[in-house]
């Protein structure tokens, strides 16, 4: 039994004629009637009565077109489902976002797929990289967007869309250290609170390299979230000098350090090799390129 007999069976249902049913069906009669003949041989029984030049159904035809109408509606929403899911109309996305990431991508995303595509759901979270790797390969997510400095290398891991953002001492515009207007030596920094989110090795590398061990992070960072707009919202309204991607916090202000920093994050896209992507993640990964790109 297949749906094509289906769709035949129920077309010939509602014509009750072979030739109406078959100009309908663009068949041939003979094909139509090899169809039906088919159907009715695999369930030993007749589904239409010969009345004149019309057709009716028998008792097992009457039993078996709301059925046979159900099942070819079910499969026909199922081929819709699909072809919208491949277009990422619907189905759900589940995307993990680093601390970086999320700051800038959390409401942008969310504020796009409420608006252009309302009926795919998205799920984000928030996390520490270690983590969102975790459930990445536990299947709870289907990407994660992180820093990908802070990335172990793994045959398992796929990463598009890498993109490098400044790093940077942030500061409020009325911050003492800003109002000089010339180069802050770093000593200077340490007079004042500094925050940051965790940081990888590679950073803390750079860190020393530039200022020497006193920036090693666990002696410089006095203040430790895994929040980019907890931080950069701190640093508003204190003098607290946050170390974190210039594009984060766009209204606070930048500090020229003597020597200067010069570091960068480095975010990208991870996915599982080998594992089908959900339809919808196209979207995602097209909106994280434009928008870390940008």
């Amino acid at each position: 039994m297949t749906l094509v007999q289906l769709r035949h069976f129920i077309a010939l249902a509602d014509a009750a004629s072979f030739a109406k049913a078959a100009r309908l069906l663009c068949l041939t009669q003979p094909a139509l009637s090899r169809s039906i003949q088919a159907l009715e041989d695999e369930l030993a029984q007749r589904l239409f009565d010969r009345v004149g030049r019309r057709i009716e159904l028998t008792p097992l035809g009457q039993q078996l077109l709301p059925r046979a109408q159900r099942l070819v509606q079910e499969a026909d929403s199922l081929k819709a489902l699909g072809r919208e899911m491949q277009a990422g109309v619907t189905g759900t996305v589940r995307i993990g976002l680093g601390s970086g990431p999320g700051a800038l991508l959390s409401v942008p995303l969310l504020r796009h797929m409420a608006q252009h595509h309302p009926r795919l759901h998205l799920e984000l979270a928030r996390g520490h990289t270690d983590l969102l790797i975790h459930a990445l390969r536990a299947r709870r997510l289907d990407a994660a967007v992180v820093d990908i400095r802070a990335l172990r290398p793994a045959a398992d891991l796929r990463v598009t869309n890498p993109v490098e953002m400044p790093g940077r001492f942030l500061c409020r515009a009325g911050h003492p250290l800003h109002q000089r207007g010339t180069p802050v030596p770093f000593e200077d920094l340490r007079a004042y609170p500094i925050a940051s989110t965790p940081l990888s090795d590679e950073v803390a590398r750079l860190l020393t390299e530039r200022f020497g061990p006193a920036a090693n992070p666990d002696d410089l960072v006095t203040l430790r979230c895994d929040d980019t707009p907890t931080l950069v919202e701190l640093a508003r309204h204190s003098d607290a000098i946050v170390l974190t991607i210039e594009a984060a916090g766009r209204d606070l202000k930048s500090l020229t350090t003597v020597p200067a920093l010069n570091g960068t994050a480095r975010f990208g896209l991870v996915t599982l090799d080998q594992r089908a992507e959900a339809p919808g993640l196209a979207i995602v990964r097209e909106l994280v390129r434009q928008w870390l790109a940008g």
